[in-house]
């Protein structure tokens, strides 16, 4: 046999298929629609972020509500009360007044770590604080008092 020409329909190549490979579509459409079906499905089951809801002032502190309990660092440092939050929401300010009537100022700001509750007064403070579940929300209050 000298090249690849035909002789008698013989020849060492053969003969290519005019159908269409459909073998690697197929694969390739249950690869997307697979992806696709992931997608939606990691989308409905990923929760809802934690959102600081509302921030009330109490008699001898504050109460913070959130929609889901957040992961919670609290320190006081120098005499301030510094909580930090995971969690989302907007930047806001305020003031309140102890039972002894001094005047305690807090704030809320945006961290790269969440955010970041500020209790400050003239005097140094000490705070405590504890959460709980109530009506489906997140409540932590912190009650505040003067060293």
């Amino acid at each position: 046999m000298h090249g690849s020409e035909h002789k008698d329909g013989m020849h060492s190549t053969p003969i290519d298929d005019p159908r269409p490979k459909l073998w690697p579509r197929f694969l390739g459409s249950i690869a997307i629609v697979g992806l696709m079906v992931g997608l939606m499905i990691g989308r409905l089951t990923t929760p809802d972020p934690i959102e600081l809801q509302r921030i009330e002032t109490l008699p001898d502190g504050v109460a913070v509500w959130f929609n889901r309990e957040p992961q919670l660092h609290g320190e006081i440092i120098d005499g301030a009360v510094a909580l930090l939050f995971n969690a989302q929401g907007t930047a806001q300010r305020g003031e309140l007044k102890l039972a002894n009537g001094r005047d305690v100022r807090w704030k809320v700001q945006k961290s790269d770590k969440g955010l970041l509750l500020n209790l400050l007064a003239a005097r140094p403070l000490r705070g405590e604080w504890r959460g709980a579940t109530e009506d489906g929300r997140w409540r932590l209050q912190v009650s505040l008092r003067e060293e």
